[in-house]
């Protein structure tokens, strides 16, 4: 189920806040967390019917093999491995096993060899996203920095809640822990949710969707009706979809946690205003990127064993970051593109030079790099990637043509233009903290305009069919 269509705005989020606030009102003392694990399992079952018995049968385990690992300490190494292969085992097969046959089929055809016949698996949604979750959990009840969960169900709601099961953030277990067990909603906190969520709504439907409308016609053109500024629009229009489009759901994420009293983490920090490749991965997918480096890059060894073993480290994180996202070629390749750009910092100390000096090139350039390296992202293979980058850096003057002429409306224009000013703010600024932080009635009345303007607008373009599903649900 996708957050921007009518079903869940009109049917399914409107029951879920009735059925779990009469549940607070008749059983004060217990947390909502049956019903939101009910309502979560309706949710994945809409969009995921065949699925779900790998969602149940996957996180019994997992809550098994936690207890087994805090409860039988002779035998805790055996039981990480355990989950980690069950974990890794469905998210490499259901993931990557299409891929891995279509290389193999294209290599033995090559020599003359009949293809291996193969029937195309389906991916489950939301499955990287759960699946480091589960075993974020599992690898800190094995270092004891957190106790197993006593309770199945509370554990079920920590893989399954609905609101960032699908595409994050992806939620630490010390993190949410306490707010599984005890939390208090104020209707503070649900006013705040309501603006959170609309915000996210906005960027999604008005924004994201708009430059993804420009973007889309553009990746898709005959090469030969591609020139220098239509390659540039293409992918300026990516990069801006693509914030828009992630930023809006953790947005929508946080702000349906907070309907329900849960505090999740932030996703992103003003990523496009960046001084260098470090910085930008310390803003962008937050939850991914700190995920990474606390069980993968530090238990590496981090960047304690000298600057050739840090390098490596580096590279590997970055190769399986880049996969994280998919099974493709051009997902490695970004992957690899962002390791070699932050070895690069680092060793010629770009990453430490003073905040303010030289901040408008290194701002500059570090969009330049970010930018090139969404059209790998965006490609469906690489030999695309690298004639779509050709056309970006030859210079080339074509008419434009009519797929793209009807996809720079106005409205398309109009919020691109909207759009583009990510790029020029400070990196510190939030439109939505200045909104929800501020007290007073004029603030009062700016929020009462988004919920009562904004909203209807984009229920408006949902059901004309204006917007599209989320980029991030197909990883």
């Amino acid at each position: 189920m996708v957050f921007s269509t009518t079903i869940f705005l009109f049917a399914f989020l409107p029951a879920v806040i009735v059925c779990y606030y009469m549940q607070r009102l008749l059983f004060q003392k217990r947390p909502g967390n049956a019903v939101l694990l009910f309502f979560s399992y309706i949710f994945y079952l809409y969009g995921a019917a065949g699925f779900l018995l790998i969602l149940l049968v996957s996180t019994f385990a997992d809550y098994l093999l936690g207890l087994l690992i805090e409860r039988n300490p002779r035998h805790r190494r055996m039981w990480l491995s355990l989950s980690v292969f069950l974990n890794l085992g469905l998210l490499v097969y259901f993931k990557y096993a299409n891929f891995f046959v279509e290389e193999i089929n294209a290599v033995v055809g090559h020599f003359g060899f009949s293809p291996i016949e193969w029937q195309h698996v389906i991916l489950p949604i939301g499955i990287s996203f759960f699946t480091f979750q589960k075993l974020s959990y599992i690898i800190d009840v094995y270092r004891r920095k957190s106790r197993a969960l006593e309770n199945v169900f509370d554990f079920a709601l920590y893989v399954a809640m609905f609101p960032q099961l699908i595409a994050g953030p992806i939620v630490r277990f010390s993190f949410i822990r306490d707010q599984l067990r005890g939390r208090s909603e104020s209707s503070d906190m649900f006013y705040r949710g309501i603006m959170r969520f609309c915000w996210g709504l906005a960027k999604k439907v008005m924004i994201a969707s708009s430059c993804g409308a420009i973007a889309d016609v553009i990746f898709v053109l005959d090469p030969r009706l591609l020139d220098t500024k239509f390659a540039w629009l293409g992918a300026i229009a990516y990069t801006l979809q693509i914030y828009f489009d992630f930023s809006a759901y953790s947005d929508m994420a946080i702000g349906l946690g907070m309907l329900f009293g849960f505090k999740l983490p932030e996703n992103f920090k003003r990523p496009y205003s960046a001084l260098s490749i470090t910085e930008f991965w310390r803003r962008w997918h937050i939850s991914l990127s700190s995920w990474f480096r606390d069980y993968l890059y530090i238990p590496l060894g981090g960047n304690r064993e000298g600057m050739v073993k840090t390098c490596i480290n580096m590279a590997v994180v970055f190769i399986l970051c880049g996969l994280w996202h998919g099974a493709n070629w051009t997902f490695l390749l970004w992957g690899l593109y962002h390791g070699l750009f932050l070895i690069l910092e680092r060793l010629i100390g770009l990453r430490d030079i003073p905040g303010e000096k030289y901040r408008f090139v290194r701002r500059a350039t570090t969009l330049l790099i970010v930018i090139v390296g969404w059209v790998f992202f965006r490609s469906e293979d690489i030999s695309q990637a690298i004639q779509y980058l050709g056309v970006m850096f030859t210079a080339s003057d074509l008419p434009l043509s009519y797929e793209l002429s009807l996809a720079l409306n106005y409205r398309n224009i109009l919020f691109m233009m909207t759009a583009l000013t990510v790029f020029f703010m400070p990196g510190d600024f939030s439109g939505i903290s200045y909104l929800t932080g501020k007290k007073g009635p004029t603030m009062l009345l700016a929020g009462a305009l988004m919920i009562l303007l904004l909203l209807p607008y984009c229920a408006a373009l949902i059901v004309g069919g204006s917007s599209s599903p989320f980029i991030y649900y197909r990883f």
